[in-house]
């Protein structure tokens, strides 16, 4: 079992707080972050901020951020361009890619569809979990 972070220790500490906030003998931060400590297996707060890891061990960093530079392909379309926007959802990464120029989304002579902007859901590799009807991923990001 991972241990949490003093910061996810913290952030339990926080809810707790304001989840008994409105009880008839509501708890103090110290008091909150004494009961939180000793949930987690320590014996008080301080023995949980000496020992536990300052920083989440096990949070998923996302391989791409705000301003990088990338290219790929999207619907089968060669692109350039940069990250404006990154969020977790779970395992997966909501990405908000601005092309450099403008991509035809549709494969039809008979009309067109340009995109100069999309937000998809991406994995860590940088890839899209959803499909087109000939199996390619949506998205997928290159260095």
């Amino acid at each position: 079992m991972t241990k949490l972070s003093v910061t996810d220790l913290k952030d339990q500490a926080k809810r707790l707080r304001g989840a008994l906030g409105t009880a008839p003998n509501p708890v103090s931060h110290s008091e909150a972050l004494e009961l939180v400590a000793r949930q987690n297996g320590y014996r008080d707060w301080n023995t949980a901020s000496a020992q536990a890891p300052k920083e989440s061990t096990n949070a998923m960093k996302p391989p791409f951020n705000i301003g990088d530079t990338v290219s790929g392909t999207y619907l089968g379309q060669h692109f350039t361009g940069e990250i404006k926007g990154v969020s977790r959802m779970g395992d997966l990464y909501r990405v908000n890619t601005v092309f450099d120029a403008p991509i035809d989304v549709v494969e039809f002579d008979s009309f067109s569809n340009f995109r100069t902007q999309v937000w998809t859901l991406l994995d860590k590799t940088g890839v899209s979990p959803q499909r087109t009807s000939n199996g390619k991923p949506h998205m997928e990001i290159s260095r």
